[in-house]
């Protein structure tokens, strides 16, 4: 039997996990800790590390709590972690400024500066793209790159950049913490855009540096997702309340393991998160790229295999909005009902619950009422940062309860439109497996059923999947399953969800109409959020 602790470290805290592995893997303790995502006037986004490591260590202590397993019987920790963060540190491992966050935008003139000259596509000079294209089989065509984070210190915070060491993700940071090592795994490399996939060159790509003006000294020693970065220094044994020399593997990011812990590593498999953020994933064996859809062939923790992967900002995070600013009198009376804080865990959960009831009332397509889910800019199958949400087709007689339905229609009607442009390339699955926290409610399973016309399935801990799929890298690393592969047909199906055809008529008729909101409004939104006239 192996123990292991996976740290799910996401936009708004970090839920450790602990599981037992003995040819199968069961969760038998979570934590969560909560930290803060501070959002600058300026399209800024940023973290705090000191924050991340607090939460760490809390939540780590906390698990013990729960469990009869002993500190020293943890054979490996791993992360999955949000992706496309930023942390400079020093030779010391210190982060020298706030981590920035995969929502940063702050980089436009660095990002218009360097790619925007003479001919372009997608924003993107020709020579340019093409020699990306041909390295990576990918470009960066948005703001919200790294890549664009780490020019924009280097330009604007040159007294910072002059004392960096190396430029590590968020999963690479706290590696460092707990081992000293500055190490990165391939799928956080790739998402640099400096990262080479051809076959004999992967690795980092020095013509890709010079393009770019990135300093090679900055880029950290790549591992693999499944190898052991290092042993947890006395001092961050301390810290957690685990042992001094405990194994810390390189662990993945969310876009990567998230599919994993999902059960869907199979060339073809599909799948789709919705948590703060969401996506469509699709796994492939050759890269392919869809330069003007945004969609790339993104590596992942397994060798041969890619994963073919369409991005949205906002998914969860547009329920949550709702939560705060639809439904306050609704949520003071559920909360005064049930008798428990409104900041606790399992009154969010209820609460979700609560409102999933009342909107399942309401007919498909909300009365003819559509909501746009970009609360914070959108990167598939459009890159803009000026995009935003709004309720479309108000009317006297439109209530709260279709207002709040329209919203997940809005975001399934995104991951729709995704899962489209993916099919214009490859061939998607016809069975779907639906993770994170939008899983939990089965009216959003049914609604993202009937609005795509597939077949949706949900597995258990559907909001630990990332956690799961980082334990299955330690399963791998320590031998116990000879690949991924063979962890992941452990997992299996816990509900599925067919499409109701009585429905489709309606949410045809919107899904067209969506469809054309965002050309129809592009101007409008540069006019009121990115300065245009």
């Amino acid at each position: 039997m192996l123990y292991a602790i996976a740290y799910d470290v996401g936009t708004t805290g970090v839920k450790t996990c602990l599981f037992a592995i003995d040819g199968e893997l069961k969760l038998l303790a979570g934590e969560y800790e909560a930290y803060d995502l501070y959002i600058l006037p300026n399209g800024g986004a940023e973290q705090d590390a000191e924050q991340w490591w607090g939460a760490m260590c809390r939540s780590t202590r906390r698990l013990f709590d729960k469990a009869d397993i002993r500190p020293e019987q943890i054979g490996g920790i791993s992360f999955c972690s949000q992706m496309q963060g930023m942390v400079l540190v020093d030779r010391e491992g210190k982060a020298l400024r706030r981590p920035m966050s995969y929502l940063d935008q702050r980089a436009t003139k660095e990002f218009r500066d360097c790619q925007t000259h003479g001919l372009t596509v997608s924003g993107v000079a020709l020579p340019m793209l093409l020699r990306s294209l041909v390295v990576t089989r990918a470009a960066s065509t948005s703001v919200k790159d790294p890549l664009w984070k780490y020019k924009w210190v280097q330009k604007n915070e040159p007294e910072i950049f002059a004392k960096a060491y190396k430029w590590l993700d968020v999963k690479e940071y706290l590696i460092c913490r707990c081992t000293g090592e500055c190490v990165m795994t391939r799928d956080s490399a790739y998402s640099t855009f400096l990262y080479d996939t051809r076959k004999g060159h992967e690795g980092w790509s020095r013509s890709l540096c010079r393009m770019y003006g990135v300093e090679e000294k900055h880029l950290p020693r790549l591992i693999e997702c499944t190898e052991v970065a290092g042993g947890l220094t006395e001092r961050a044994a301390a810290e957690l309340g685990l042992a001094a020399g405990t194994p810390v593997y390189g662990g993945g990011g969310d876009a990567t393991l998230i599919g994993v812990g999902a059960g869907a590593t199979r060339s073809g498999d599909t799948h789709i998160y919705s948590g703060t953020s969401g996506w469509v994933g699709t796994v492939i064996e050759r890269q392919k790229v869809d330069i003007v859809a945004m969609i790339a062939g993104i590596v992942g923790a397994q060798k041969g295999k890619y994963n073919y992967f369409a991005e949205m900002e906002t998914a969860g995070k547009c329920f949550e909005w709702v939560k705060a600013h639809l439904v306050e009198d609704e949520i003071e009376a559920y909360l005064h009902k049930i008798d428990v804080a409104d900041s606790t865990e399992t009154a969010y959960e209820s609460l979700y619950d609560y409102m999933s009831e009342a909107i399942s009332k309401v007919p498909a397509g909300s009365g003819g009422v559509i909501f746009t889910p970009w609360l914070h800019g959108n990167r598939c199958p459009f890159e803009d940062p000026n995009a935003a949400g709004m309720f479309f087709n108000l009317k006297i007689e439109t209530g709260e309860t279709q207002m709040i339905r329209a919203v997940l229609e809005g975001v399934c009607f995104h991951l729709r439109w995704m899962l489209e442009c993916q099919d214009k390339k490859i061939k998607t699955s016809q069975v779907i497996r639906f993770v994170g926290g939008g899983a939990l409610s089965a009216v959003t399973c049914q609604m993202l059923a009937d609005i795509t016309g597939r077949s949706i399935e949900t597995v258990a801990d559907t909001k630990d999947v990332g956690a799961v799929g980082a334990a299955m890298l330690i399963a791998v690393g320590s031998g116990i399953f000879a690949d991924l592969g063979e962890a992941a047909a452990l997992i299996r199906p816990l509900r599925r969800y067919e499409p109701n055809e009585a429905d489709r008529a309606a949410y045809e008729k919107n899904y067209r109409v969506f469809r054309r909101l965002y050309d129809s409004n592009k101007k409008n939104f540069a006019l009121l959020n990115g300065g245009g006239q």
